[in-house]
C-alpha cells in the first residue's frame, strides 16, 4: 500500500516533446506500464516493463508487483481524451500523481503557428461525433482520429455536406521521422492516404453564429408533403426544452423540418425521422444535407415496427401518427417513462384521440392551441391571412408513466 504510483504524459514522442518533470519520473520510475509503443521511447533505460493500455490489467499489476514505485505512460497529456481519469479512479487506494505533458492540439498548432484556445475538441479516437454539425457551429473544430475514420473519411463527408471549400490541416505521426503535415481544401485531400496516428484542424469562416430556430418556411425543400409552419415548429421545439446531447425522435418527419431544428439543438445528440411516405423520407434526406445535419438518422416505414429497433428517447415529436398514436405514445413510454413528449392535432378529431391516449396512461397534458396569422400585400392594402390553428398537447414532466396501464 505504500506504493507510488505515477501517469505520466509521454507528449507526442518521448523524449523530445516530454517535460523534464516527466522525464525525472520515468527516470526514477522501477516499474514502466504502457503501450508497445510508449514504452518503446524508454528502451535504452533498461526498466521493467509491462505491455498493456488495459484498465483492469495494469490495476492487476500495480498491486501483484513489489516495486514501489511504478509509471503509467500516457500519450500527449493525461487531460486530454485520456485514460488518466478512469485509472487514477481504479487506483484511488494507492497514492497516485498525475504529470502532464503536451497535448496534441498544442504541438500542431505550434507548427501551423496558428493559436488553439479558441478551439472545440472532438475525439474520434474509438468514439462517435457529430463531425458536419461540429464543423458548421464552429470556427475551428480539432479532431482527434486514430480510430476507424480516417482524415480523408471527413474530408470526403464534408464534400457531400458542401464543405468542400473549406481549408483543412492534417497532421500525421507528429513529431516522428515521418511527420506529414498538410493544408489544402477538404476537397483537395479527400483522396490522400493517411496513418492511424493522426489529428485534423477544420477552419470554417462561415460557421454558424447563433443557435438556428424559426427557420423561415421558404428555406426547405418542401414539394407537395405537409410541412409544420416555422411558428408551430419554433414553439414545439422551444416546448421539449432539448439539451445539446438528447437523443430525439421525429414521427411523421414530412419535409424533416423539425427534424432539422431539433438537430440543430441537440449538436452532440441524435434525431431520428420516421415517415412511412418514400417522399418525405427523401425530402428529409435533402434537408439534413442542406441544413449540414449529419446527426440526423431517417428510417422509413411504420412507426411501430420501426420503435423497436430505436435508441431510448429523451424527446419526441409527434407531427403524424396514422391512426395508431396511443399505441406510439404506449410504445414511446414503455422506452422511456420520463420522456418529454409533444403531438401537434389540427383537427379536433386528433386532439379527442392525442387526450383519450395520454389520459389511458395517467398521464397529465398541457394542451396549447396556437392561431398564426400571417399579413399578405394585395395591392395598396395589407389583408391578413390566417393560417388553421394547430393544438398542441403537451406531457407534464411531472408525470410518470406507470407500465401496469
Amino acid at each position: 500500500m505504500n506504493k507510488k504510483i505515477y501517469i505520466i504524459a509521454t507528449g507526442m514522442n518521448g523524449y523530445d516533446t516530454m517535460t523534464t518533470q516527466a522525464l525525472a519520473k520515468v527516470q526514477e520510475c522501477e516499474l514502466l506500464i504502457g503501450a508497445k509503443r510508449m514504452l518503446a521511447f524508454f528502451s535504452d533505460l533498461e526498466k521493467e516493463c509491462f505491455v498493456s493500455y488495459q484498465y483492469d490489467e495494469i490495476r492487476e499489476k500495480i498491486q501483484n508487483s513489489s516495486y514501489t514505485k511504478i509509471g503509467v505512460l500516457m500519450s500527449g497529456d493525461c487531460g486530454f481524451f485520456s485514460g488518466a481519469r478512469k485509472l487514477t479512479f481504479l487506483l484511488e487506494k494507492y497514492d497516485v500523481e498525475i504529470i502532464c505533458g503536451i497535448a496534441s492540439p498544442i504541438y500542431f498548432c505550434s507548427k501551423l503557428k496558428m493559436k488553439w484556445e479558441d478551439m472545440v475538441f472532438i475525439s474520434l479516437h474509438g468514439r462517435n461525433a457529430n463531425i458536419i454539425r461540429n464543423i458548421a457551429r464552429n470556427e475551428k473544430t480539432f479532431f482527434l482520429l486514430g480510430g476507424e475514420i480516417k482524415a480523408e473519411h471527413i474530408c470526403k463527408t464534408m464534400c457531400d455536406y458542401g464543405m468542400e471549400n473549406l481549408k483543412v490541416h492534417i497532421g500525421e505521426n507528429l513529431a516522428m521521422e515521418n511527420e506529414r503535415i498538410l493544408s489544402d481544401t477538404a476537397q483537395n485531400l479527400q483522396n490522400i492516404n493517411t496513418s492511424v496516428l493522426c489529428v485534423m484542424i477544420v477552419e470554417n469562416p462561415y460557421h454558424e453564429t447563433y443557435l438556428k430556430t424559426n427557420i423561415p418556411d421558404s428555406e426547405f425543400i418542401r414539394d407537395k408533403i405537409p410541412m409544420t409552419k416555422s411558428e408551430i415548429r419554433s414553439i414545439c421545439v422551444a416546448k421539449l426544452n432539448i439539451e445539446s446531447d438528447d437523443i430525439c425522435w421525429d414521427i411523421g418527419c414530412g419535409t424533416g423540418s423539425v427534424a432539422v431544428e431539433m438537430a440543430m439543438q441537440c449538436f452532440q445528440g441524435k434525431v431520428c425521422a420516421v415517415d412511412k411516405n418514400e417522399l418525405a423520407v427523401s425530402l428529409t434526406e435533402q434537408n439534413k444535407y442542406k441544413f449540414q445535419c449529419d446527426n440526423i438518422k431517417i428510417f422509413l416505414g411504420e412507426v411501430t415496427e420501426i420503435i423497436p429497433a430505436l435508441p431510448m428517447p429523451d424527446c419526441v415529436f409527434i407531427g403524424g401518427s396514422s391512426g395508431k398514436l396511443e399505441e406510439i405514445i404506449r410504445m414511446i413510454f414503455a422506452r422511456n417513462p420520463f420522456v418529454k413528449i409533444i403531438v401537434t392535432a389540427i383537427s379536433l378529431e386528433t386532439l379527442s384521440q392525442s387526450i383519450s391516449a395520454f389520459d389511458k396512461f395517467g398521464i397529465n397534458t398541457e394542451i396549447t392551441q396556437i392561431a398564426v396569422t400571417r399579413t399578405k400585400k394585395i395591392g395598396t392594402h395589407t389583408m391578413l391571412n390566417a393560417e388553421n390553428p394547430i393544438f398542441l398537447i403537451r406531457n407534464l414532466s411531472s408525470t410518470t408513466y406507470s407500465c401496469d396501464n
